[in-house]
C-alpha cells in the first residue's frame, strides 16, 4: 500500500541551485507553486534531485514561514517558543502526535460545518468569503467552543500523564533498592 501511495504522490526534485522542479509537468516551478499544491490537496514529494533525501517537510516549514512573516501570523512568540522547548524533550514525539490530533479535530470540525452548510448554500460548500463573513457572526459562540474543547484537551493531557506517573511509581517499587551505604569517611 506505501509503494502505491508512493506512485499516485507528484514527485518534485530539488536541485542544488535551489529551484525545484516538478516531474508531472515537467517545468520548473516555485515554493508559491508548491504552497498551491497544498491547497489544492495534491499529494506530493520534495526529494533532494542528487541524494533522493525526503525534502517535503523543510519545504513545508519554508511555506510555513513565508506566511508567519507576512499578513496575520497563525502562532505566537509564546507558542513557538513552547514548541522549540519541546524539541529534545522526553515527551517531543508525544507533544508532535498531540498536535497532530488537534489539528484534525479542528479539521473534523470545520468538515462537519461545512457539511451541514451545503443545504443553506444552495448545495455548494463554504468559500473563504463565507467563512469570514461566517466567522464574523459566530466567532464568539466558535471561541466559545473551541475554548471548552481545548480545556478538555488539557485536562485528559494531565490526567494521561498522571496515570503514567503513577504507574512508574508503581512499577519501580516492585524493585527492592538497597539505600548505598554511607562510608564512615564521608560522615
Amino acid at each position: 500500500m506505501n509503494s502505491a501511495k508512493k506512485i499516485s504522490e507528484r514527485l518534485i526534485k530539488k536541485y542544488p541551485n535551489r529551484r525545484l522542479y516538478d516531474t508531472q509537468t515537467s517545468s520548473y516551478i516555485t515554493v508559491t507553486d508548491v504552497k498551491q499544491l497544498v491547497l489544492d490537496n495534491e499529494d506530493f514529494m520534495v526529494v533532494d534531485a542528487k541524494t533522493n533525501e525526503d525534502l517535503t517537510r523543510s519545504i513545508l516549514l519554508q511555506i510555513i514561514l513565508e506566511e508567519e512573516a507576512s499578513g496575520v501570523p497563525m502562532f505566537s512568540s509564546t507558542a513557538l517558543s513552547q514548541i522549540i522547548r519541546y524539541y529534545g524533550h522526553a515527551m517531543q514525539g508525544m507533544m508532535g502526535s498531540y498536535l497532530d490530533k488537534n489539528i484534525q479535530a479542528f479539521i473534523d470540525i470545520q468538515n462537519k460545518l461545512t457539511e451541514n452548510s451545503k443545504g443553506a448554500f444552495d448545495g455548494k460548500p463554504f468559500s473563504p468569503e463565507m467563512w469570514t463573513q461566517f466567522m464574523s457572526v459566530q466567532g464568539p459562540m466558535m471561541q466559545g467552543m473551541m475554548t471548552n474543547y481545548i480545556e478538555q484537551s488539557k485536562n485528559l493531557f494531565v490526567q494521561m500523564q498522571e496515570q503514567m506517573q503513577s504507574k512508574s511509581v508503581n512499577m519501580f517499587t516492585a524493585f527492592p533498592f538497597v539505600a548505598p551505604e554511607k562510608d564512615d569517611k564521608q560522615q
